[in-house]
């Protein structure tokens, strides 16, 4: 190659997108000739037996020793003295202490251990019959897996709470004491790492064989203090203790290459070849987290991934003095994994978090790539053996990466390599919002991954060929959907790239589906046409989310319908005709109370707030983020406390009295949702400490909100918020989970809003707000016309500016986004309808019978929103995968 093709290649070759991205002997590539054989930069250690290894193995092995070995494997607990013996047996030996000096923490260890040893023999047998069925397999690829504590959904799957609760009290300790031990596990954000979490809980319950792929953070991604108002970042080390669950892979790692360049030769057969090479090497070195089903002997895998150095310490360095350089590689080969989201606002961030998403994506698929391989099936079984799921556009590059393997590495032609990535993956999308579809640099991929640029490129330009196939000299088409984004510096668009590399494309609720087809893909749906998008609506597991967090509840339901609802939650359906039985209001009313006193204790020991459980708890829990609008919520308290002001203590007490509770993070480096964090905690610090508001209003905003709070929070909620702009909200599962817990919901016609109401019915839901066909023309409006703020509003922004919540110019920029930048998520246009939709909700909180009934009635019908009906239509839909149960 030439220096004038190198630059014109790099460059993206003028306006042309064919020219763009075109990269060199591409003529060649798409030939049937057999690619390059570049160096194999993958090292790993092979372990495991092949079907037919454990056939032989098993033939050989003599009945005598089968039958001792039986006699000595571990089963499953069938008393509490059986628990025992393992809990002493842990504390004694895991754990080197004694009778006299084991504690809570101790305590919890030994336990966990104990469950977890029946885990790994579950697992065991799981992957044992994986193997000899040889069976389709799902790969899960999240960056996130938010999942909670894991010792009291173990016990929970495994049926062995009971013993272990038993066990332990002999000894003197209380297992929910135990349980509270247990740090949570500090690998997600918010909802996409919990839907990760509730996916591959179902996979397992739903006996598919499926594993979870993702990294193994150090320090997750931080721990949220509020400090005068301010949300203020600190690191969450979850592995302080180490975790119980955790199984190290130190054998199974993987060598991963970054920057190098790409030599390009021909070798003696006159064949076109390029070799990756001469790049940095950092090793992924595994970790495996047990996964136990409901109701089944089936343990599914979650494999997590931590960043090491190739070499781990330069010896000749140190003995030359040079101290703080001889450790230097292995500092930044663990940084790697260390935090969850590295603070992108900088280079050096995005280069942190592309090679976060490099290094486990190329690492789970060199998993997965060496384990079909033992397997001898052809390469074009492939797709029939192996279904992967990209969560998002965070794992994409894994379709370049399979791409390249196939290419560089199996010496496939390009075309039937291409056919076999196509029908191997599926991209599940989380948004509508354009922003927020992931685009990396240009010039960052070429310095970084310069071999996967290349690809990229080889993709794109095979692409838009077909494209113009299909729609001749319809260059603005081209350009629109091109991989490649015209701009300064150039950007590859991983959502395009994820959906040209996917043989499905599925949005997470019927309102979301339908609006990526119409606004941000439509002309990938004029290309594909419409078969390729597919909906898949949500789902949360009923196991962490009613039967473990909300355990009163979930017993009041079995004592009328049975347990049965918890595997299968459509067996909820028998609890509505208990409804206007008063006797079973009573008692469904007396479990919310008692939940809201739990979460009132939780509030009083974080922040001192004395809540009153009679109240109406009105919740808002989720990443704080100007979509979701939070600033609506707080905007509405501030107006009801203005109002509550006025009025005489004898009017006051007419009123409905209310609890606010906020909890969520924000994203480090995003000031606005910083600000409204400060609003909402300056709001509390002057309500809470007001007199007149005793009995009639709280604010509270919980800090560090996570999997464990939320199962307090979530099941205390009388209602909750989620007031997303309509348009912009996917899905959420937050929503599911409230109702499932009894809660009613006020909302905007939103994400999955939209089905929770169509299976409760719209009396049973609080609904406000402009529908999202109609916020493209209010946004234009308020673009040439200006904003129009209200005169409810204005007295809100008035009492701000006057001075009583502190500074005023803390919240100036706030508040001129809403006044004076547009208001594009619709503050001014909705305000009066939500506080509206609150009077009402405020009315019909008085009536107790009718409330009830308006709660069981919801519950009875959330049968739609299990995870393990979404995994079914994952399975049936895209994956094309059947369940294969493990013998107990």
């Amino acid at each position: 190659m030439s220096q004038d093709q190198r630059t014109s290649y790099r460059a993206g070759a003028g306006s042309d997108p064919f020219l763009r991205s075109r990269s060199p002997s591409h003529e060649r590539m798409m030939g049937q000739e057999s690619p390059i054989q570049p160096l194999n930069r993958h090292r790993r250690t092979f372990t495991g037996f092949t079907q037919r290894q454990i056939e032989h193995i098993d033939n050989t092995i003599p009945l005598e020793s089968r039958q001792i070995w039986k006699k000595f494997s571990l089963g499953e607990f069938g008393d509490k003295q059986e628990f025992q013996q393992e809990f002493v047996r842990h504390v004694e030996t895991s754990l080197a202490r004694s009778l006299y000096n084991c504690d809570d923490l101790a305590a919890y260890q030994a336990a966990s251990q104990a469950v977890r040893d029946r885990l790994v023999v579950a697992w065991n047998r799981t992957q044992q019959k994986h193997t000899l069925t040889d069976t389709k397999r799902v790969y899960y690829l999240s960056l996130e897996f938010l999942m909670g504590r894991a010792l009291d959904n173990a016990m929970l799957n495994t049926r062995t709470k009971q013993y272990a609760r038993e066990g332990v009290k002999d000894f003197g300790f209380r297992l929910e004491d135990l349980i509270e031990q247990e740090p949570d596990a500090a690998l997600g954000n918010g909802g996409l790492g919990r839907l990760a979490a509730c996916f591959v809980d179902s996979l397992a319950s739903e006996n598919y064989p499926g594993w979870g792929y993702g990294l193994r953070y150090e320090y997750g991604i931080f721990k949220q203090k509020i400090i005068d108002g301010y949300q203020v970042e600190q690191p969450d080390y979850w592995l302080t203790y180490g975790s119980s669950w955790e199984i190290p892979r130190n054998e199974i790692s993987v060598d991963i290459m970054f920057y190098g360049y790409v030599r390009h030769y021909t070798d003696d057969e006159g064949v076109h070849r390029r070799c990756w090479e001469g790049g940095d090497v950092v090793r992924a070195v595994a970790s495996d987290f047990p996964v136990p089903g409901y109701g089944t002997a089936n343990v599914n895998n979650l494999r997590l991934w931590s960043s090491k150095p190739a070499q781990e310490f330069d010896f000749a360095k140190f003995n030359a003095g040079d101290y703080i350089n001889s450790v230097s590689e292995q500092q930044r080969a663990e940084t790697i994994s260390a935090v969850l989201y590295p603070n992108d606002n900088f280079d050096s961030g995005k280069e942190l978090r592309l090679k976060q998403q490099y290094l486990w994506v190329a690492a789970s698929l060199n998993d997965i790539v060496r384990r079909f391989k033992k397997s001898k099936r052809p390469w074009r079984e492939f797709p029939e053996q192996i279904a992967i799921q990209l969560n998002d556009t965070h794992p994409t590059l894994a379709i370049v990466e399979l791409q390249r393997i196939f290419v560089d590495l199996e010496q496939l032609p390009w075309k039937e390599a291409w056919d076999l990535v196509v029908e191997t993956f599926g991209y599940t999308n989380h948004t509508v919002l354009p922003e927020a579809l992931e685009k990396w640099p240009v010039p960052m991929l070429e310095n970084l991954l310069p071999r996967h640029l290349e690809i990229i490129y080889d993709i794109n330009l095979y692409f838009l060929q077909e494209v113009e196939a299909k729609f001749p000299n319809d260059r603005e088409l081209l350009s629109r959907v091109s991989i490649i984004e015209e701009s300064q510096p150039q950007q590859a668009r991983m959502a395009y790239l994820a959906i040209i590399g996917s043989h499905k494309v599925n949005g997470v609720a019927e309102l979301h589906s339908d609006l990526i087809k119409k606004t941000i893909f439509k002309d990938f749906v004029a290309v594909y046409g419409g078969d390729k998008f597919i909906n898949v609506t949500n789902g949360i597991t009923p196991r962490r989310w009613l039967h473990q967090a909300n355990p009163e509840l979930s017993d009041l339901i079995a004592s009328k319908i049975g347990s049965g609802f918890v595997k299968d939650l459509s067996e909820l359906r028998h609890l509505e005709k208990f409804a206007d039985d008063e006797d079973f209001q009573r008692q469904w009313m007396l479990v919310k109370h008692k939940r809201k006193e739990k979460l009132a204790a939780l509030v009083k020991s974080q922040s001192g707030v004395v809540l009153n459980p009679d109240h109406l708890f009105d919740i808002q829990v989720k990443r704080i983020h100007e979509y979701k609008r939070q600033q609506l919520n707080i905007l509405g308290v501030i107006h009801r406390y203005v109002e509550l002001k006025q009025m005489s203590p004898e009017e006051r007490r007419k009123m409905t009295p209310r609890v606010s509770l906020f909890g969520g993070k924000s994203a480090p480096g995003y000031y606005m949702a910083k600000t409204i964090i400060k609003l909402i905690n300056d709001v509390g610090k002057v309500v809470n400490n007001d007199p007149d508001m005793f009995d009639s209003l709280k604010v509270v905003f919980v800090e560090d909100y996570n999997v464990s709070k939320a199962e307090i929070i979530i099941p205390a909620s009388d209602i909750s918020e989620h007031i997303s702009t309509a348009g912009t909200e996917a899905s959420g599962t937050s929503n599911m989970k409230f109702v499932l817990n009894g809660g009613l919901i006020i909302g905007t016609v939103d994400g999955a809003n939209v089905e929770i109401t169509r299976e409760i019915g719209e009396d049973n839901i609080y609904l406000f707000g402009h529908l999202a066909d109609e916020v493209e023309d209010i946004r234009h409006k308020h673009k040439y016309g200006g904003v129009q703020v209200g005169k409810k509003l204005q007295q809100v922004f008035d009492f701000i500016q006057s001075g009583a919540l502190g500074d005023p110019e803390i919240y100036t920029s706030l508040l001129h986004s809403i006044k004076y930048g547009g208001d594009y998520y619709l503050v001014s246009d909705d305000f009066d309808a939500y506080l509206e939709a609150q009077h009402t909700i405020n009315h019909d909180f008085k009536d107790t019978k009718e409330w009830a009934r308006k709660s069981i009635v919801s519950v009875s019908r959330m049968g739609f929103f299990s995870s393990d009906r979404a995994i079914r239509d994952y399975a049936e839909g895209i994956w094309n995968v059947e369940p294969s149960p493990v013998e107990e």
